[in-house]
């Protein structure tokens, strides 16, 4: 929670929308690493610690947002290499091939792309590890679960920005 929302002490919620907003603007700079870590978002909107829980997931439910969840500073954990792999994987085969690639631990992107006369890689997956070599690993093991090798692995040399949607 900013600096700028938590000396208040309280506020006034008017309606369902107005606290929606709220609570995403309130949360989507993070959240303090607590036992209770909505109690000063819900001192500050003069509710219950449960109540902005529950608000929460319904706007989970309603699909307001999609995701609630901790986003770690992989790079500060020594998580350093980052590929695309690039597959070319049949059109029918695309969501039963996506599905087995997603289920792996160290795949945080898993996308369909269209193909192009000069591309024909249609399914990219984000692979994280310690090591390039690590990377390569889990790339050949994804190949040996779906039977895919046509594929590339395009590494990561900088990252210019990381940022979520604010509003």
């Amino acid at each position: 929670m900013s600096d700028e929302t938590s000396n208040n002490s309280s506020c006034y919620i008017d309606n369902k929308d107005n606290i929606y907003t709220k609570i995403i603007k309130l949360t989507q700079d993070g959240i303090p690493f607590t036992h209770s870590p909505f109690a000063q978002i819900a001192s500050y909107l003069g509710i219950s610690e449960d109540e902005v829980i529950n608000i929460i997931k319904e706007m989970e439910n309603k699909g307001i947002i999609r995701r609630f969840g901790a986003s770690i500073g992989h790079r500060a954990i020594g998580i350093t290499a980052n590929a695309m792999c690039i597959w070319n994987v049949p059109d029918e085969k695309v969501e039963e091939v996506g599905a087995i690639m997603a289920g792996f631990s160290e795949v945080t992107h898993c996308y369909e792309r269209p193909r192009y006369p000069d591309w024909p890689y249609n399914l990219f997956t984000m692979v994280h590890s310690y090591s390039k070599r690590d990377c390569e690993y889990v790339a050949e093991e994804i190949s040996k679960a779906t039977g895919i090798t046509d594929y590339k692995l395009l590494f990561s040399e900088h990252e210019f920005k990381k940022t979520g949607v604010r509003l």
